[in-house]
């Protein structure tokens, strides 16, 4: 189990760097010349190149990459004898401790720095952890969501095969496979706070933080959580219902199932006890990718929302041509992802121990 622990690991480091580097040239390189686009029409030589210098965009290629995977990495070089170069150990920029001190540079474990905005210059890593806790919740809220309630009607369609309960919930997943989020988004907006909005009490835009209408500063809505989240949870809940159903039917026909029924046991517990625990094999695999899918991937139905997570963040960034942002943001979600993926992967591994051996 322990090796197994460590190869994956090992593969997400690997991933880690194939996805810095993609995020590298892909917003430094491509970019045809990342100064002017940032300054726009406002665009003058002497300002152009103060921005690239700041930016490092006027040293070679080769070393614009290494100065960015040293500085996202959390271990990393620096000179301390010149304050000119863009390797100098900031104390502005670095919350570090030396682990090798040398004459005129040192070897340092530090946080991952992601620079700072082109526009407001705040630390990309201040405007991230303001937007990621809040998609963060809205993709574990509605993971959950659809976990809790697509177990639970998969197990029905499952013992009621064929039945006409059966055959409502696959209606109801084909839906949910086939709608796209932000056409969901407008729709559910539409119906439950517009057109019922007087039932519902719920609002078609907001964020987690709402500010109060007397001035007393901010407070917690957590209503406005419950439309993007029911929206995000719609794919994965006809995902969870289909694997549960299918794999249970499976796990049903195994031979040691026959077993527990021949002793005498009930269906509540051999579904309990035996059928559940590996029928959820594939539940886990998948909802690890669709956690990771939310997490990626709720740019549209945020911004429909106004909910104010990471997907705004994004296209905010995008649209300023704010590449500090834009690239530590995809790093962050990056890392998480990674996370989360070697996570699942052990659990999964621990459900069925043939994995880790494999």
């Amino acid at each position: 189990m322990l090796r197994y622990i460590v190869k994956k690991i090992g593969y997400g480091l690997l991933l880690m760097l194939g996805v810095t580097t993609l995020v590298f040239f892909l917003f430094t390189v491509l970019p045809s010349d990342p100064a002017r686009m940032i300054m726009g029409q406002r665009s003058d030589l002497e300002t152009e190149e103060a921005i690239r210098k700041e930016m490092g965009l006027d040293l070679p290629i080769g070393v614009q990459y290494f100065a960015y995977l040293n500085d996202v990495s959390p271990i990393s070089w620096h000179r301390t004898d010149d304050p000119t170069s863009f390797f100098y150990l900031n104390d502005d920029n670095y919350h570090y401790v030396k682990v090798i001190p040398m004459k005129k540079s040192a070897i340092v474990l530090k946080a991952p720095y992601l620079r700072r905005s082109y526009q407001s210059k705040r630390p990309v890593t201040e405007i991230i952890g303001e937007a990621f806790p809040k998609t963060v919740l809205l993709a574990v809220v509605s993971i959950i969501f659809a976990l809790i309630i697509g177990i639970i009607i998969g197990i029905f369609c499952a013992l009621k095969k064929g039945t006409w309960f059966d055959k409502s919930a696959l209606v109801i997943s084909v839906l949910g496979m086939s709608v796209p989020s932000f056409f969901a988004a407008i729709l559910f907006a539409w119906v439950f706070a517009f057109l019922l909005a007087d039932y519902t009490g719920l609002n078609m835009f907001g964020s987690l933080y709402t500010v109060d209408d007397y001035g007393s500063g901010q407070y917690v809505n957590l209503k406005n959580l419950i439309l993007p989240a029911l929206t995000l949870g719609i794919r994965p809940l006809a995902v969870v219902i289909e694997l549960t159903k299918n794999s249970l039917l499976d796990v049903l026909s195994q031979d040691y199932i026959r077993t527990a029924k021949a002793k005498g046991l009930g269906r509540t517990a051999i579904i309990t006890k035996h059928a559940l625990k590996n029928a959820l094999n594939p539940v886990v695999t998948a909802i690890s990718g669709w956690l990771a899918g939310l997490l990626a991937g709720a740019v549209f139905v945020e911004y429909i929302f106004d909910w104010k997570g990471m997907g705004v963040v994004i296209l905010d960034g995008l649209d300023k041509y704010d590449f500090p942002v834009v690239m530590g943001s995809l790093l962050y979600v990056s890392i998480i992802l990674v996370i989360i993926n070697i996570v699942c992967d052990i659990i999964y591994g621990w459900l069925d121990p043939r994995v880790s051996l494999s």
